[in-house]
């Protein structure tokens, strides 16, 4: 342990686990990025036009992707019968459309 007393950043001593020991919302953790130039200099003009900060942008816009992310990993779970009906609904999709058959057949429009 370092002098002072203090413990490993972000862990209360003798605790053996890691909680914050500050309010959640203290923004004191520090993550650190290398990009590329052309990287940073579009991340900074989008900043701009949001009038945000480099640091606010790019942290905002990790969170969202992390939000979605982890919401896309979802797990669900269905009692018997509820799992019988959705295992069913796999086997069994519903039959394509007229329109879905027509729109399947058309020539893509990349290659017309």
């Amino acid at each position: 342990m370092p002098a002072g007393g203090a413990g490993k950043r972000g862990e209360r001593e003798g605790s053996g686990s890691m909680r914050p020991c500050r309010d959640a919302t203290r923004r004191d953790n520090v993550i650190q990025i290398r990009a590329p130039a052309g990287t940073k200099a579009m991340l900074t003009r989008a900043a701009n036009l949001r009038g945000q900060k480099l640091s606010e942008f790019v942290l905002d816009s990790a969170r969202k992707q992390a939000e979605e992310t982890i919401l896309d990993q979802r797990i669900f779970f269905l009692d018997a019968d509820a799992h019988e009906q959705f295992l069913d609904l796999l086997d069994a999709p519903n039959k394509p459309s007229e329109e879905l058959r027509a729109r399947m057949t058309r020539k893509p429009v990349w290659k017309r």
